[in-house]
């Protein structure tokens, strides 16, 4: 794509009153979420059942994120000029097909190979949706199509992982994964039944990644999501540590203190995101800052539940709107580009997720669970920094 992209609008487009084809978008994020983070719920069965150690099951984690991280920002070019929505039913049957292979497998090896091809349909999938809110609803609306398409995210983090996770608990982990396999299924077949005709006119091009990247906006708005989501899955990753060690929390309470957290996450999606379509600068602005306190507050905050919550309540409300905020800076800085530019997005963040757990697990090894909470709100507060000292202009580099 060499100066703007030629996507034609669908050949049914929807009205204000049809929300169908967004909610099904919703589904297929909210079922690739799921099945990347599901190991976490199911890390110690699975490990016992490959005969292989909690770390190198994790690594099922790490494998989906890097491959998704490499695949998300090159979406456009390779997927050349076939209707996104051919595209995105078969990538979310792809994923459907993942998550099978994940069920069957005897070891870690044929694990590893359906973490691979999850983390394909990952990749693309992530780099579709983050472009459709524009094209699947009219311009007063985009920013609510765009809240609906991340509430899968936020909705994913309170009922996959927990849903996943008693589903194991009542037969064993390899049921969790056919549940996954048939939810893929079931999504692809709504995205059929309900998503538009989404064509293209011309094929992308490499150097459409880097026009977008040019874009002062654009870099600044990817700039800014690696920070906070480094920071996150730095920090939130070792939450629990913190929570038993430093507030002697127990499990049953420590659960229920995760649950508020995602219940504030999906809060704060619906929040923020209608926010970020008249003003994305103050929604990034104020999820970075709930992000970077709620993780510098929260070591002092283990002398008791209440104050417990109340950080993880901004913690979950604050992060839960960085999904849609950062995407809506990158769309608002370069709407010519927007499958360009959101693929780039959607790539950092996958990078982002990947390194940041690695970084946070250094941390904790070397310098402890306080400090790893620490270093969180650092990163967030230097992508806050940016943020001040930035905006979603449409400005060029050079």
């Amino acid at each position: 794509m060499t100066n703007a992209e030629a996507l034609a609008p669908p050949t049914a487009p929807p009205t204000g009153h049809r929300w169908s084809p967004l909610l099904a978008v919703a589904l297929a994020t909210f079922t690739v979420v799921s099945s990347e983070m599901m190991p976490v719920g199911l890390l110690t069965p699975m490990s016992h059942s490959l005969g292989v150690s909690d770390g190198t099951t994790g690594l099922s984690l790490t494998i989906t994120g890097l491959i998704a991280a490499v695949l998300s920002p090159f979406t456009p070019v390779l997927v050349g000029l076939r209707d996104r929505r051919a595209v995105l039913i078969a990538f979310v049957l792809l994923l459907g097909l993942a998550n099978a292979i994940s069920a069957l497998a005897p070891d870690f090896l044929l694990l590893a190979l359906g973490r691979v091809l999850l983390g394909a349909a990952m990749g693309i999938v992530w780099g579709l949706a983050a472009s459709l809110g524009p094209r699947l609803a009219d311009g007063p609306r985009t920013a609510l199509a765009m809240t609906l398409i991340f509430s899968g995210v936020s909705i994913a983090s309170v009922l996959g992982v927990p849903l996943g996770t008693y589903l194991a608990a009542l037969l064993d982990w390899r049921a969790a994964f056919w549940a996954l396999a048939l939810l893929g299924v079931l999504s692809a077949a709504v995205l059929a039944v309900t998503l538009p005709s989404l064509p293209v006119t011309e094929r992308g091009r490499l150097s459409g990644l880097t026009d977008a990247l040019r874009n002062r906006g654009v870099a600044a708005g990817t700039g800014i999501t690696a920070f906070v989501v480094l920071g996150h899955f730095a920090g939130y990753t070792y939450v629990r540590p913190v929570l038993e060690a430093d507030a002697g929390l127990s499990s049953g309470v420590i659960a229920t203190c995760l649950l508020v957290y995602g219940l504030a996450g999906v809060a704060g999606n619906f929040i923020l995101g209608p926010l970020s379509g008249t003003h994305p600068k103050l929604a990034v602005a104020l999820a970075l800052s709930g992000v970077a306190l709620a993780a510098a507050v929260l070591p002092s905050a283990t002398g008791g539940v209440v104050t417990v919550l109340l950080a993880l309540v901004v913690w979950g409300a604050s992060y839960g709107g960085v999904s849609v905020a950062t995407q809506t800076w990158v769309r608002t800085a370069d709407p010519n580009r927007i499958e360009a530019s959101a693929a780039l997005w959607a790539g950092v963040f996958n990078a982002s997720i990947a390194l940041g757990s690695l970084a946070g697990g250094l941390v904790v090894d070397h310098a402890g669970d306080r400090a790893v909470l620490f270093t969180a709100a650092a990163l967030a507060a230097a992508g806050l920094l940016l943020t001040a000292v930035t905006r979603p202009v449409r400005t060029r580099l050079g």
